[in-house]
Protein backbone atom coordinates (compact mmCIF):
# COMPACT_ATOMS: atom_id res chain seq x y z
CA UNK A 1 0.00 0.00 0.00
CA UNK A 2 1.40 3.37 -1.06
CA UNK A 3 2.25 5.83 1.70
CA UNK A 4 1.61 9.51 1.01
CA UNK A 5 3.15 12.42 2.89
CA UNK A 6 1.44 15.80 3.36
CA UNK A 7 -2.09 14.33 3.25
CA UNK A 8 -4.53 14.68 6.14
CA UNK A 9 -7.93 15.79 7.36
CA UNK A 10 -9.42 18.19 9.92
CA UNK A 11 -10.34 16.32 13.09
CA UNK A 12 -13.81 17.80 13.70
CA UNK A 13 -15.12 18.23 10.17
CA UNK A 14 -13.28 15.44 8.35
CA UNK A 15 -12.40 17.89 5.55
CA UNK A 16 -9.47 16.62 3.50
CA UNK A 17 -6.43 18.88 3.49
CA UNK A 18 -2.90 19.01 2.17
CA UNK A 19 -0.41 20.22 4.76
CA UNK A 20 1.64 22.98 3.15
CA UNK A 21 3.89 23.61 6.19
CA UNK A 22 3.78 21.40 9.30
CA UNK A 23 4.79 24.23 11.63
CA UNK A 24 5.15 28.00 11.38
CA UNK A 25 7.95 30.28 12.63
CA UNK A 26 7.16 31.25 16.21
CA UNK A 27 4.01 29.11 16.16
CA UNK A 28 5.05 25.48 16.23
CA UNK A 29 1.54 24.47 17.30
CA UNK A 30 0.08 25.81 14.05
CA UNK A 31 0.26 24.45 10.50
CA UNK A 32 -0.61 25.91 7.11
CA UNK A 33 -3.04 23.78 5.08
CA UNK A 34 -5.23 23.93 1.99
CA UNK A 35 -8.57 22.18 1.72
CA UNK A 36 -8.83 20.26 -1.53
CA UNK A 37 -12.58 19.79 -2.01
CA UNK A 38 -13.46 23.50 -2.53
CA UNK A 39 -10.86 23.89 -5.29
CA UNK A 40 -11.91 24.12 -8.93
CA UNK A 41 -11.42 20.84 -10.79
CA UNK A 42 -8.37 22.04 -12.72
CA UNK A 43 -6.69 23.25 -9.53
CA UNK A 44 -7.75 20.18 -7.54
CA UNK A 45 -6.41 17.73 -10.12
CA UNK A 46 -3.18 19.66 -10.59
CA UNK A 47 -2.35 19.89 -6.88
CA UNK A 48 -3.19 16.21 -6.31
CA UNK A 49 -0.87 15.25 -9.19
CA UNK A 50 1.89 17.30 -7.57
CA UNK A 51 1.47 15.80 -4.08
CA UNK A 52 1.54 12.32 -5.67
CA UNK A 53 4.81 13.10 -7.43
CA UNK A 54 8.16 11.69 -6.31
CA UNK A 55 9.48 15.23 -5.86
CA UNK A 56 6.76 16.09 -3.36
CA UNK A 57 7.05 12.79 -1.52
CA UNK A 58 10.80 13.26 -1.13
CA UNK A 59 10.34 16.79 0.20
CA UNK A 60 10.04 17.44 3.92
CA UNK A 61 7.47 20.18 3.36
CA UNK A 62 4.91 20.31 0.55
CA UNK A 63 5.17 24.10 0.47
CA UNK A 64 8.73 23.84 -0.85
CA UNK A 65 7.41 22.14 -3.99
CA UNK A 66 4.45 24.50 -4.32
CA UNK A 67 6.91 27.39 -4.57
CA UNK A 68 8.22 26.00 -7.87
CA UNK A 69 5.13 24.37 -9.39
CA UNK A 70 2.28 26.07 -11.23
CA UNK A 71 -1.38 25.46 -11.96
CA UNK A 72 -2.51 24.84 -15.56
CA UNK A 73 -3.28 28.56 -15.97
CA UNK A 74 0.36 29.38 -15.21
CA UNK A 75 -0.18 30.79 -11.70
CA UNK A 76 2.41 29.64 -9.13
CA UNK A 77 0.59 27.27 -6.78
CA UNK A 78 1.48 28.78 -3.42
CA UNK A 79 1.04 32.36 -4.57
CA UNK A 80 -2.29 31.58 -6.25
CA UNK A 81 -3.73 29.82 -3.21
CA UNK A 82 -2.67 32.69 -0.97
CA UNK A 83 -4.18 35.29 -3.30
CA UNK A 84 -7.43 33.30 -3.48
CA UNK A 85 -7.66 33.00 0.31
CA UNK A 86 -7.30 29.21 0.27
CA UNK A 87 -4.48 28.86 2.80
CA UNK A 88 -5.62 28.18 6.36
CA UNK A 89 -3.72 28.33 9.62
CA UNK A 90 -4.90 25.41 11.77
CA UNK A 91 -3.80 23.94 15.09
CA UNK A 92 -1.55 20.90 14.62
CA UNK A 93 -3.61 19.07 17.24
CA UNK A 94 -6.66 19.48 14.97
CA UNK A 95 -5.04 17.85 11.95
CA UNK A 96 -4.96 14.08 11.46
CA UNK A 97 -2.38 12.88 8.96
CA UNK A 98 -3.52 9.95 6.81
CA UNK A 99 -0.43 8.46 5.11
CA UNK A 100 -2.54 5.43 4.17
CA UNK A 101 -6.31 4.78 4.29
CA UNK A 102 -5.78 2.58 7.34
CA UNK A 103 -3.30 4.64 9.35
CA UNK A 104 -3.71 7.94 11.16
CA UNK A 105 -1.58 10.14 13.39
CA UNK A 106 -2.24 13.59 14.83
CA UNK A 107 0.11 16.14 13.26
CA UNK A 108 1.20 17.45 16.66
CA UNK A 109 2.37 13.93 17.58
CA UNK A 110 4.06 13.46 14.21
CA UNK A 111 5.96 16.73 14.66
CA UNK A 112 7.30 15.48 18.00
CA UNK A 113 8.55 12.29 16.33
CA UNK A 114 10.17 14.23 13.49
CA UNK A 115 11.85 16.59 15.97
CA UNK A 116 13.26 13.61 17.89
CA UNK A 117 14.66 12.14 14.67
CA UNK A 118 16.33 15.44 13.84
CA UNK A 119 17.57 15.97 17.38
CA UNK A 120 15.85 19.33 17.73
CA UNK A 121 12.76 20.83 19.31
CA UNK A 122 9.39 21.16 17.58
CA UNK A 123 9.93 24.94 17.71
CA UNK A 124 12.99 24.50 15.50
CA UNK A 125 11.37 22.37 12.78
CA UNK A 126 10.63 25.39 10.62
CA UNK A 127 14.37 26.06 10.27
CA UNK A 128 14.66 22.95 8.07
CA UNK A 129 12.41 24.56 5.44
CA UNK A 130 14.33 25.85 2.42
CA UNK A 131 14.43 29.64 2.49
CA UNK A 132 13.22 29.83 6.10
CA UNK A 133 14.29 32.94 8.05
CA UNK A 134 17.10 32.60 10.56
CA UNK A 135 15.89 31.69 14.03
CA UNK A 136 17.39 34.81 15.61
CA UNK A 137 15.47 37.00 13.17
CA UNK A 138 12.16 35.32 13.84
CA UNK A 139 9.72 36.89 16.24
CA UNK A 140 6.34 35.47 17.15
CA UNK A 141 3.73 37.27 15.05
CA UNK A 142 0.67 38.93 16.60
CA UNK A 143 -2.06 36.56 17.73
CA UNK A 144 -4.76 36.28 15.08
CA UNK A 145 -8.02 34.43 15.02
CA UNK A 146 -7.61 30.83 13.90
CA UNK A 147 -8.97 29.98 10.50
CA UNK A 148 -12.33 28.23 10.45
CA UNK A 149 -12.41 24.55 9.64
CA UNK A 150 -14.91 25.31 6.90
CA UNK A 151 -13.87 28.65 5.40
CA UNK A 152 -10.35 29.96 4.73
CA UNK A 153 -9.53 33.32 6.30
CA UNK A 154 -7.68 35.80 4.11
CA UNK A 155 -6.66 37.91 7.13
CA UNK A 156 -4.92 34.96 8.74
CA UNK A 157 -3.16 34.21 5.47
CA UNK A 158 -1.65 37.71 5.40
CA UNK A 159 -0.15 37.08 8.83
CA UNK A 160 1.19 33.70 7.82
CA UNK A 161 2.64 34.37 4.39
CA UNK A 162 3.38 37.91 3.17
CA UNK A 163 4.55 38.99 -0.28
CA UNK A 164 7.97 39.55 1.25
CA UNK A 165 7.99 35.94 2.50
CA UNK A 166 7.05 34.73 -0.98
CA UNK A 167 9.73 36.88 -2.61
CA UNK A 168 12.37 35.59 -0.19
CA UNK A 169 11.49 32.00 -0.92
CA UNK A 170 11.24 32.57 -4.68
CA UNK A 171 14.77 34.00 -4.64
CA UNK A 172 16.01 31.06 -2.59
CA UNK A 173 14.42 28.58 -4.99
CA UNK A 174 15.71 30.50 -8.01
CA UNK A 175 19.25 30.48 -6.62
CA UNK A 176 19.04 26.74 -5.98
CA UNK A 177 17.70 26.04 -9.47
CA UNK A 178 20.34 28.27 -11.06
CA UNK A 179 23.13 26.39 -9.28
CA UNK A 180 21.61 23.04 -10.25
CA UNK A 181 21.25 24.14 -13.88
CA UNK A 182 24.88 25.31 -13.95
CA UNK A 183 26.03 21.98 -12.49
CA UNK A 184 24.06 19.97 -15.05
CA UNK A 185 25.30 22.18 -17.90
CA UNK A 186 28.91 21.56 -16.83
CA UNK A 187 28.34 17.80 -16.68
CA UNK A 188 26.78 17.88 -20.14
CA UNK A 189 29.67 19.91 -21.56
CA UNK A 190 32.19 17.51 -19.98
CA UNK A 191 30.45 14.55 -21.63
CA UNK A 192 29.91 16.24 -24.98
CA UNK A 193 31.93 19.45 -25.40
CA UNK A 194 30.02 21.99 -27.49
CA UNK A 195 31.48 22.75 -30.92
CA UNK A 196 33.37 26.00 -31.08
CA UNK A 197 31.68 28.60 -33.24
CA UNK A 198 33.74 30.15 -36.02
CA UNK A 199 33.11 33.76 -36.88
CA UNK A 200 34.32 35.71 -39.84
CA UNK A 201 36.27 38.86 -39.21
CA UNK A 202 34.82 42.16 -40.32
CA UNK A 203 37.60 42.44 -42.90
CA UNK A 204 36.69 39.09 -44.43
CA UNK A 205 32.99 39.87 -44.44
CA UNK A 206 33.54 43.18 -46.17
CA UNK A 207 35.96 41.71 -48.74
Amino acid sequence: MKTLKHVGKIKNSGSKVLVVFRTLPGESDMALVVQTSPLADAYHNAIIDVVDSDQAQESNEFGEIMFIRSFPDGRPMLQALQADGRLQKVSTSSIIMTPTPNSEIVLAELNVLIAEQRNCTVDDLYTFVKGAPAKAATEKPPVVEKASDAKPQAAANDEVLTDRDLARNYRSQADAMYKEAARLRKQADDLDPPAKKTTKSKETESA
